[in-house]
């Protein structure tokens, strides 16, 4: 199975000409590969170990760019939908604007670090969501 690991291009360009009056939340789901898979062919690193180096080596960028995280759970099942999805991370980044997101993409640390990322994830799902003020309703 291929998972979805990056954005494509297409994707990314769509995401950067949206608009951007303040801040974003981005959903992460995260399915962690039992073994990590570097492209330099390094063994013995488990997807959770990697994932911890992509975020020890991100996380300082993150927090410069003005990124905090809004919210995390842990996955206990799906109730509606594909039964056989599992996601061992979830969590919501917050950004304070879109280019503060563009901004940590394109550091050059940041793109070092994410080999690890990719090392690590079998399959993801990035939402981006506009946040809005929680209430007592739904909807």
């Amino acid at each position: 199975m291929t998972g979805h690991i990056d954005p494509t291009r297409e994707a990314f360009g769509q995401f950067r000409g949206m608009d951007s009056d303040g801040p974003i939340h981005m959903l992460n789901l995260v399915r962690l590969r039992d073994v990590a898979a570097y492209e330099d062919g390094r063994e013995g690193v488990s997807g959770r170990e990697a994932y911890k180096a992509y975020g020890r080596e991100s996380g300082p960028i993150f927090s410069r760019v003005g990124g905090r995280i809004a919210w995390s759970g842990n996955f206990r099942m799906m109730l509606i939908g594909p039964t056989d999805e599992r996601w061992d991370l979830c969590f919501i980044a917050e950004y304070p604007s879109r280019d503060a997101f563009v901004e940590m993409i394109k550091d050059p640390e940041y793109q070092k670090a994410v080999k690890h990322r990719q090392a690590a994830v079998l399959d993801s799902r990035l939402i981006r969501l506009d946040p809005k003020p929680v209430g007592k309703g739904f909807g």
